[in-house]
């Protein structure tokens, strides 16, 4: 499989990583099948984390380590904020993992101020970090985010981390553009490592895999890191690792088009709607859709098992509350829309764009948390 360097580490990682989340759906025997599988097969880079399933993935992980150790970069992940209570995840991390070390260990789920604010304090987890490494107990720093590139962005000015992992998705592109736009290219101006996740915007691509795949793969990062639950899911991802080209402009563009996930209902951010007369900022106002529910709530009727994936997918990520208090900001806000309808032939993707706007101002202003605007 091929390989690039990981950033400043040095390390040589393999072109697609494994993830350690799906193993929890798995008995021990097919879950360890799967890993020396991929380990077989040339990858060398295997990532997991103290949440999956309670320790469940990397105990599974671990029964692999205790044989194969030199052979891949091992990864876990703390979401503890504070230096003691990371340090006692780490040294539990450990014994499940059956090892000394750990080579790349990350903050997991750093998407929030408020995370970054704890773990930058007295006390907090950046300075259990550097315990870790004092003591040989880490080789590597990281955080993973999901949610919010300008969080992100903040967390590289405040500390030197060694590699970060962040979601990118043609889907997702356009729910956060700023990961493509600004994170990367801070990171790769640090010569910080670069990990792509969701790379199936968490399964909704599951239909365009292929593509999906290709155009996180043509990124300027070192890695996908891919979950897989079968030996079938695991040798598909790898065929097409092997024998991937880079998605030129022209074929991205073509993808922006026509792929079916992004439809008539996701802005591409393009601008072309504008100047609105009313001086509406349209593009950002449905940027911020994008942060609520990624633009996953359009009021289309679809048939059960689509509905529940896109409404299972709607709130995956918690910021719903920074959106809002965005939103709260703009102004005009999409009531002032006089529905003049000149920014509806300028779409090239034929959103409409009237109507999407009343969908968003219902979005960013109901007063209901995110979890009962489903059910009630």
């Amino acid at each position: 499989m091929q390989r690039r360097k990981l950033g400043k580490t040095n390390m040589d990682i393999s072109l697609m990583g494994l993830g350690g989340f799906h193993l929890i759906e798995l008995s021990e025997k097919n879950a360890l099948e799967i890993i020396n599988r991929y380990l077989d097969r040339g990858g060398n880079y295997l990532e997991t984390a103290a949440g999956y399933g309670f320790g469940n993935s990397e105990m599974k992980i671990g029964k692999v380590a205790k044989n194969r150790r030199h052979e891949f970069i091992l990864a876990t992940k703390s979401i503890e904020r504070k230096k003691k209570e990371l340090l006692s995840s780490l040294d539990e991390s450990l014994k499940r993992l059956q090892t000394d070390s750990i080579d790349i260990f990350f903050l997991h789920e750093f998407g929030r101020h408020e995370f970054v604010d704890a773990a930058s304090g007295p006390d907090g987890a950046l300075e259990g970090l550097e315990e870790a490494k004092r003591l040989g107990k880490i080789r590597f720093t990281a955080f993973s985010s999901h949610t919010a590139p300008e969080v992100a962005l903040r967390a590289l000015k405040l500390y030197p981390f060694d590699v970060i992992m962040i979601p990118l998705n043609y889907f997702d592109r356009f729910n956060f553009p700023t990961w493509e736009s600004q994170v990367i290219p801070a990171a790769l101006e640090k010569n910080i490592g670069l990990l792509a996740m969701k790379v199936f915007a968490d399964g909704f691509l599951w239909k365009n895999w292929e593509n999906a795949l290709r155009y996180t793969l043509s990124l300027p990062i070192s890695s996908v890191v891919i979950g897989a639950n079968t030996l079938e899911y695991l040798e598909k991802d790898i065929e097409v690792i092997n024998t991937f080209k880079v998605m030129n402009e022209k074929e991205k563009e073509l993808l922006f088009f026509n792929a079916p996930e992004l439809g008539q209902y996701v802005c591409r951010q393009c601008d072309k709607c504008l100047p609105c007369p009313e001086k509406i900022d349209i593009p950002r106002i449905f940027l911020l859709e994008g942060q609520w529910d990624r633009q996953l709530a359009d009021g289309v009727v679809r048939d059960p098992g689509e509905y529940a994936l896109r409404d299972r997918l709607r709130f995956w990520f918690g910021n719903q509350d920074y959106a809002q208090e965005a939103y709260n900001k703009v102004n005009p806000n999409a009531l002032s829309c006089t529905e003049c309808g000149e920014c509806i032939p300028r779409c090239p993707y034929h959103l409409p764009i009237i109507e999407k706007l009343k969908i968003v101002h219902e979005k960013l202003t109901d007063t209901r948390p995110p979890v009962k605007i489903r059910i009630i």
